[in-house]
């Protein structure tokens, strides 16, 4: 630009001199060559102003040209916050400002596209469903973290990847395949058999428009969800087979009293017995789903309070007294021995005492005769725990991580023998957990069970004068019975002679999926 300039300055300025030359030598020929020296010599003279003037003014006229270039090459390149500082005329210096704010726009447009990116890319990896972006070739542009999750693969990793490259399941890429092929967005269920097994819900939907080839891919983990609706059916069909049982006996003996077993005064009672019997089942049945119903609907309110909970265990052992010792159990409990005397727990009396009588009741239902049941207490500076152990049939490792849920049983045949609803454990689950604590279960086939309930601790210094008055004369009461127990220092023991023997079964009833500890 600049020599293009500098040459067409200096044209003009040897034509002009040409054009004055010939002139002079029409008019004054003589002249002309008896002036040819001091002619050339004028010539060069005026070529060289003229050149130094060319290239003054080229210089002066390209200077801001070039600012224009080289601040509109680093627009280009993304250098919004350049500007461009014009010295020429006031056309350039316009054309300089224009540029100046078309960068200040492009910089606050693209700072918003960004912006808009980010947001978007947080709001995709936040979700809950995995989602997956492919291109016309089926290559993978965008993959959130939930979808590395579902299809076990890193999502950075799999960018510009083919489908085919980085999912491994036939199953799902069949789906894919048929979404792509479908006019209008595209959903199935997928049943993936994993490791680990979940259910999916896969949906495909190509971009819409012109210029915007490619797909979406959205998967849902339905896996809670069809274990609700496989629990809730399984709920129904346990609700109506418990229910049926006891109905079908009663009706079966009415039936026989009214075609004439009335009339035999033996048969007649024993009927009649029969009766009573499956009616207290119903009645036991409808009152713990009442209670479970109650405390899963939030409903149920617990009014938490600090209870000794050395005396908690002792008045449960001794209303179970007559039950074990119709088996000849002996029933253990053990203080912690380097632990406070006045260990209590935060917990709604009528909640621990719930607890405390089903982990009893079912360690005694579960343990052959002459077995031991043994609780065990300690505290931290934050909790309480306690312990249920049995010596019976224990439970298999296959089936322990069910024995919460409703109705679930270990051995259905072997459990009817020892009564029950089924509902024992998921109460105890629920109970816990509504008071922030926390149950557990370990088992050995053919050792016995280990049941370990966490509840939040009671300190002394929370709680009331009251309350502490009423603990410590609750523990005097306790260690003077100690006093006058006979057995050994730590550990006090309640056995009796059972007079029948009782049936060996394994009732379980479910919930969650707990880790063990072995006592």
């Amino acid at each position: 630009m600049f020599w293009r300039l500098f040459a067409t300055y200096l044209l003009l300025v040897a034509a002009v001199v040409g054009l004055v030359g010939i002139a002079l030598y029409q008019r004054a020929e003589v002249l002309f060559y008896e002036s040819v020296q001091e002619v050339a010599a004028i010539v060069v003279v005026v070529l060289g102003l003229a050149a130094g003037a060319a290239y003054l003014l080229a210089r002066r006229f390209t200077r801001p040209l070039q600012a224009l270039m080289d601040g509109a090459r680093r627009i280009a390149a993304g250098d919004f916050q350049h500007q461009i500082r014009s010295r020429g005329p006031r056309e350039l210096a316009a054309l300089a400002e224009a540029f100046n704010a078309m960068s200040r726009r492009l910089a606050e447009t693209f700072n918003l596209l960004e912006h808009d990116r980010e947001q978007l890319r947080a709001i995709l990896s936040g979700m809950v469903e995995g989602v997956v972006a492919i291109d016309e070739q089926h290559r993978i542009v965008f993959a959130n973290q939930r979808a590395g999750e579902l299809l076990g693969f890193d999502r950075k990793a799999v960018v510009h990847q083919s489908l085919e490259q980085a999912l491994r399941q036939p199953g799902l890429l069949e789906i894919i395949h048929k979404g792509l092929a479908a006019s209008e967005p595209y959903r199935e269920e997928l049943e993936w058999k994993g490791p680990p097994p979940r259910s999916l819900g896969v949906y495909v939907s190509r971009f819409q428009g012109h210029g915007m080839p490619g797909a979406v891919i959205v998967l849902h983990d339905t896996t809670e969800l069809r274990q609700a609706e496989r629990l809730r059916q399984d709920f129904v069909a346990n609700v109506s087979h418990e229910l049926k049982t006891p109905l079908a006996v009663i009706k079966s003996s009415v039936e026989t009293l009214v075609d004439g077993a009335a009339e035999e005064p033996e048969s007649r009672h024993l009927f009649l017995q029969q009766i009573v019997r499956e009616a207290d089942r119903l009645e036991e049945l409808i009152k713990d789903l009442l209670s479970l119903a109650r405390i899963e609907s939030g409903h149920l309110r617990l009014e938490p309070q600090a209870i000794p909970l050395e005396r908690a265990i002792s008045e449960c052992l001794e209303r179970h007294h007559p039950r074990a010792e119709s088996k000849t159990l002996t029933l253990v409990e053990k203080p912690p021995k380097d632990g406070p005397a006045d260990l209590a727990v935060w917990a709604d009396p009528d909640a621990l005492r719930q607890i405390l009588d089903n982990l009893v009741d079912n360690a005694i239902k579960y343990t052959p005769n002459g077995g031991r049941i043994t609780i065990r207490w300690s505290g931290t500076a934050d909790t309480v725990s306690f312990e249920v152990e049995d010596t019976g049939v224990g439970i298999p490792a296959a089936d322990l991580p069910r024995v919460f849920e409703r109705f679930y049983r270990v051995d259905k045949a072997r459990s009817r023998a020892v009564g029950g609803t089924g509902l024992g454990l998921a109460i105890v689950k629920h109970l816990v957990q509504a008071m922030k604590g926390q149950v557990r279960a370990s088992s050995t086939v053919g050792k016995g069970t280990t049941f370990r309930v966490t509840l939040p601790r009671a300190l002394p210094l929370t709680a009331s004068p009251a309350e502490r008055t009423s603990e410590r004369s609750v523990a005097s009461t306790v260690e003077q019975a100690a006093e006058r127990s006979s057995e050994r220092p730590g550990e006090r023991t309640s056995e009796r002679i059972a007079d029948r023997p009782s049936d060996l079964s394994a009732e379980q009833p479910a919930g969650q999926s707990p880790t063990t500890t072995p006592v």
